[in-house]
């Protein structure tokens, strides 16, 4: 499985490629606005790009099909990494049907059934986002959706990634996992916590403790 931070954080995202074991970034506008004051967008986007050196989604904010699709060429320009993210909406698959024909890679995002992904794979999109973390706020078990996703993708070899979007905390990552999803894109704090057991902290703790002893 692949991991993608959620983030447009740079100090975020310089630790967790520091691991070495991060593969993309996913932004989207709210994320953004965070980090807006320090520097222009398009900046920003291609900073994160040359971080991650993978694939980077940057996402358009226009409604209508024609100015998406003037937006989405206008942000493939930034860097060769970045991905457009699309709404799936009905102008937001005719978009990226479009752009997808010319070689732009999409991520379509705010997926909340097994329809939708489909949908959103045979419009050409690289990349889809179920958000399963908004599912479950709404006592639905948003992870049952992506099972369904990957099962079809899987009946007819489609090569869309299932990209597991709203994680929010570790088991999310690990069912993700469990399920066949590609990527799972997650919180810094949610990363960060990927690598904490406090067993680990425990046995750590009493093997150093033992080595004083025996000195």
């Amino acid at each position: 499985m692949k991991f993608f931070l959620d983030t447009a954080n740079l100090d975020e995202i310089r630790d967790a490629a520091s691991f070495g074991v991060l593969d993309g970034v996913t932004t989207n506008p709210s994320l953004v606005s965070k980090e807006g004051e320090q520097k222009g967008f398009k900046d920003l986007v291609r900073e994160i790009c040359e971080i991650v050196k993978g694939p980077v989604s940057a996402e358009v904010l226009s409604t209508d099909i024609e100015r998406m699709i003037d937006e989405a060429r206008d942000l493939a320009e930034i860097h060769e990494h970045v991905v457009v993210k699309m709404p799936m909406t009905e102008d937001g698959i005719k978009a990226t049907k479009i752009v997808s024909d010319e070689g732009i890679n999409v991520n379509v995002t705010l997926i909340f059934s097994p329809s939708q992904a489909l949908v959103a794979a045979k419009a050409g999109a690289a990349y889809v986002s179920p958000f399963v973390g908004r599912l479950d706020d709404i006592s639905e078990f948003g992870m049952e959706m992506v099972g369904d996703i990957v099962q079809i993708f899987d009946n007819y070899n489609i090569k869309t990634e299932v990209l597991v979007a709203s994680v929010r905390h570790p088991l999310h990552v690990v069912e993700a996992a469990k399920m066949g999803a590609d990527i799972a894109t997650m919180p810094y704090k949610v990363f960060k916590q990927l690598l904490k057991h406090p067993l680990t902290d425990i046995g750590l703790e009493k093997f150093l403790a033992d080595w004083g002893k025996g000195k």
